[in-house]
Order: C-alpha cells, then sequence, then structure tokens
C-alpha cells in the first residue's frame, strides 16, 4: 500500500492531555506508517504531557495556546474564552500551512479547534472515542466530523449512525512486542517467582489508590508481594522516598511493556484504554473506577467486565475496608487470577488501528477522487 497515493499521504493528529487520548494518536499513527508512504504533524496543548510523548516518539508536534474548563474556580477559567479564540486561529494557520489530507481528533479538549476549524474548511475528518461515555469535545464534534470510530457497542445514541464504525481500542505496538517475563524482572531488579503487582492511577496518577498502597505497605512488605507503583507526577514527590527493597516508585513508566509483561496482577483506575491494555495482554486486575468522570463512566466499563468475571471491581469509597482482602485473595489463588485474566482477554480488540485507518484510507481516497 506505501505507493497508493502519488504523493505521501499528509495526516494531522490532534489529542492530549491524558496518556488515554495521546497514545491511541500514536497507535494510529504508527499502523498509518507502517501502511502508506505518509507525513504526520500533530497538534498540542501548549506545555502538556502529549508535547513530551509525541517528540519521544519521533513525530512532529506544534502547540496551540489551550485549557479545559476547571471544575473549580480558577483564573484559568477567565482566560478560556482568549485562548480558544486564539486557538482557533492557530488552528487555520496550521492546516492551511500543512495542508492535510485528513484530520484525526482522539479527545481532550486540543482537538476541538482543529478538528472544527479542519471540518469548516472541508478537509476530511475522523474522531476516535476511547470510552462508552464521550467527552463534551467529542460530542460536539461529532455534529461536524466525516466518521466516528468508537470503542463500544451503542454509541449512536451520541451519534448519527450513519457517521459511527465500532473499532475498538487501538493499543500501543510496544505492548504487543513479545519480551520475556526473566528480561522484564531484571529490568525492574525485581524477582520473577515472588508475586510483581503493577499500581497505576492513569498517567496523571489517582491520589486515592497511592494512599490505599501506601497504607499497607507494611502488609505488601510482610507478604513478600513485590509492587511497581507508577505514582503520577501530581503526587510523586510524597511517594519518591520509599526506599524497601520489595517497592519500585515512579512517575511515570515509559516501558510499559516491560511492567505489565512481568505483572501478576495490575491494580488500576478502568479508564478505557487502560482496560483495553488489560484485555488485551490477557492480565487478572483489580479495577477501581474515578467517580468524577462524565457519566460515571470508569464504572460503567468496570462493571461491564467484573459481571463476566473478567475483573475485580472496588468502588473508590470502599477501599479502605476491601482491598487488602481482595488484592490477597487474588495474589493466593492462582487458578482464579488465570481465569479472569482469560475472561478479560475475550473482551479485547486486536485490529483496532486496522478498522480505523481503512477508515482515513476511505476519507482521503474519495476526497482525492470526488
Amino acid at each position: 500500500m506505501k505507493n497508493k497515493y502519488k504523493n505521501k499521504m499528509r495526516v494531522m493528529i490532534s489529542g492530549g492531555g491524558t496518556a488515554g487520548h495521546i497514545f491511541p494518536a500514536l497507535a494510529i499513527a504508527d499502523y498509518i506508517k507502517k501502511e502508506y508512504d505518509s507525513d504526520f504533524l500533530f497538534i498540542g496543548a501548549r506545555n502538556r504531557m502529549e508535547i513530551e510523548k509525541v517528540k519521544k516518539a519521533g513525530y512532529k508536534i506544534s502547540e496551540i495556546w489551550i485549557d479545559g474548563l476547571q471544575r473549580k474556580v480558577s483564573i484559568r477559567n477567565f482566560l478560556l474564552p482568549i485562548k480558544l479564540i486564539i486557538s482557533f486561529f492557530q488552528s487555520f494557520y496550521f492546516l492551511i500551512s500543512y495542508r492535510p489530507h485528513i484530520v484525526v481528533g482522539t479527545g481532550g479538549f486540543v482537538s476541538g479547534p482543529v478538528l472544527f476549524v479542519a471540518s469548516f474548511l472541508g478537509i476530511p475528518t475522523l474522531i476516535h472515542e476511547q470510552n462508552s461515555f464521550p467527552g463534551i469535545t467529542n460530542k460536539i464534534l461529532g455534529k461536524f466530523v466525516n466518521k466516528i470510530c468508537v470503542s463500544y457497542p451503542n454509541m449512536t445514541r451520541f451519534f448519527k449512525n450513519k457517521k459511527v464504525v465500532l473499532s475498538g481500542n487501538p493499543v500501543r505496538k510496544e505492548l504487543k512486542e513479545k519480551v520475556s517475563k526473566k528480561k522484564s524482572a531484571e529490568y525492574f531488579n525485581l524477582n520473577p517467582n515472588h508475586t510483581i503487582i503493577l499500581i497505576i492511577g492513569g498517567s496523571l496518577g489517582a491520589e486515592p489508590i497511592n494512599k490505599i498502597i501506601f497504607k499497607n505497605l507494611k502488609l505488601i512488605e510482610k507478604e513478600g508481594f513485590q509492587i511497581i507503583w507508577q505514582t503520577g507526577n501530581i503526587h510523586y514527590q510524597k511517594y519518591k522516598n520509599i526506599k524497601l527493597p520489595n517497592v519500585r516508585v515512579f512517575n511515570f513508566i515509559d516501558n510499559m511493556n516491560f511492567a505489565y509483561n512481568v505483572s501478576d496482577i495490575v491494580v488500576s483506575r478502568a479508564g478505557a484504554i487502560a482496560i483495553s491494555e488489560i484485555c488485551i495482554l490477557k492480565k487478572s486486575s483489580i479495577l477501581i473506577p474515578s467517580p468524577y468522570v462524565s457519566d460515571n463512566h470508569q464504572y460503567k466499563n468496570a462493571k461491564n467486565l467484573d459481571d463476566q468475571e473478567a475483573t475485580c471491581l472496588i468502588n473508590e469509597k470502599s477501599l479502605d475496608t476491601v482491598f487488602w482482602n481482595k488484592l490477597k485473595y487474588l495474589v493466593e489463588n492462582e487458578e482464579y487470577r488465570i481465569k479472569i485474566a482469560q475472561n478479560a482477554y475475550r473482551f479485547s480488540s486486536n485490529n483496532a488501528e486496522e478498522v480505523i485507518v481503512k477508515e482515513i484510507d476511505k476519507l482521503v481516497f474519495n476526497n482525492m477522487f470526488k
């Protein structure tokens, strides 16, 4: 397919704020690059994590001055109208100067102005919605874009039926690369023959999860459990000085393929991307949904798996009373761990990137020859 088009396919991708928006964007770009002679320009928000992550992945990224609405009273909310206006002009500039064949949005407030202006200019547009309940940005964009790839069925209650394609969630290609458990354990300097638990609260961290792990550190040490603990940048300062032989503390784990591969149990929030990774990698898990998301969609994500014995669901408000017992039960019952891991794998989607890129190809091809 590399030579299907006369010139390189120019692809603009916008999405960010959290890893849940950034990593699908990178997975889509990696698949396009593999299939087509292509060039990419990512658009991110100034000083947000997508700038670092996209550059590290080897792609070009430009910034626009945009921000999300803060839930609490903040000066940033007063500046939001100004930032929004400026971001529309910046998006217009990047679109006119780069002249993409397709513009792809993977969520987060940064994708709003970029995809809206692209639609206004008549450039083919596609968005990907990772969750079972769309965020504000994608809800609005759904009215203007050409195609909407979704990860859950029944999303036509939010978007026009003719635009919706069920694709699943793209998963980072490095997570699919085979790495031995021994090599992964060596990377973290842990013993692969003893239980290893991976703690991830999302790319920004989850303080309730961090607190329950900290509260149970003595029990974890006593039982000989080993933990790989991603605290998130915001909370890292509180925990970075923990010096225990069985604990590895990180603000962010770059080599997640090693972390997933070596872990026997994953303790995580219930974001769509985290769940997709857990399922495709066939991991047993404890999911602790965030109660602070739109329409409580993390709980619905986790409940769907829990009902099929594909995870252990714990409500955040119950952490203090049930967390340790559930964790210890999982560790001590290998047969049950294997069962929920196998059940989780049934929910995985192995070809999400392929489905999305086929839709991108259709939009580009039809636009060129309409």
